[in-house]
């Protein structure tokens, strides 16, 4: 669940003294587990609301950010009689609750950012969404409609959808099943192959059908990762 903290149940972990919403707090502690919040340091309470930011599956923005308090409207945001509103990206509203959402670099009402399924509210159920196909998704949704990445084509074994995989010619392939037929070494991002009737063969291995100009090879690129939903 998402833990709903509001700015009366602060207090500073080495005074003890209650901190004010609009101050901009240093060393947070939760009065209730006594345990120092996660990124607190970086925290800001502004206009007496709290931002809480989701982290999303498939962006590299993991990690809990900051309103910033900028003078200027960022984007997503709506500039009135000096006030600056941050605008929803599902209603397209202002928002004025105390308590937002950040997902998918966008800010949302809490009952806006739900799940494109089963319509459940994100922020209620977790602290993480998925996102896929255009559609935001909970994560028993998204692993009901991509529960996993298909069939290794070497070993025949079913990838799970977290798993980074490597594909070529449209198969796909575990890491460690992603190997030249003939020395059987792993081909990694940066290595060139060669994929000819269904086998790789890296540069060194290549056959002698194909040095020898008797054999166009299906693919001669350097090899590219594909990564999936962590």
């Amino acid at each position: 669940m998402v833990k709903v903290f509001r700015a009366r149940k602060y207090h500073c972990g080495a005074s003890g003294t209650g901190l004010h919403p609009f101050v901009n707090a240093t060393d947070l502690t939760c009065v209730l587990s006594s345990l120092q919040l996660c990124g607190a340091k970086r925290r800001r309470f502004e206009g007496g609301r709290t931002v809480y930011f989701f982290s999303l599956s498939l962006s590299p923005r993991k990690k809990k950010m900051v309103n910033n308090g900028s003078s200027q409207a960022p984007s997503g945001s709506v500039n009135r009689a000096g006030l600056t509103w941050k605008m929803c990206a599902g209603c397209r509203g202002k928002i004025a609750d105390r308590f937002l959402l950040y997902a998918m670099d966008s800010y949302w009402h809490s009952r806006c950012l739900k799940c494109s399924c089963c319509q459940a509210q994100l922020g209620e159920i977790g602290t993480s969404c998925y996102t896929k196909s255009g559609m935001i998704l909970c994560r028993n949704d998204y692993i009901r409609l991509f529960g996993n990445s298909g069939a290794c084509s070497a070993c025949g074994q079913s990838i799970p959808a977290s798993e980074l995989v490597m594909r070529a010619q449209g198969n796909v392939y575990h890491l460690k099943c992603f190997t030249c037929a003939t020395c059987r070494n792993r081909l990694v991002p940066g290595d060139r192959f060669h994929y000819i009737n269904g086998s790789l063969f890296c540069e060194h291995d290549r056959p002698t059908s194909l040095i020898n100009g008797h054999l166009n090879p299906l693919q001669s690129n350097p090899l590219l990762s594909d990564q999936k939903v962590c």
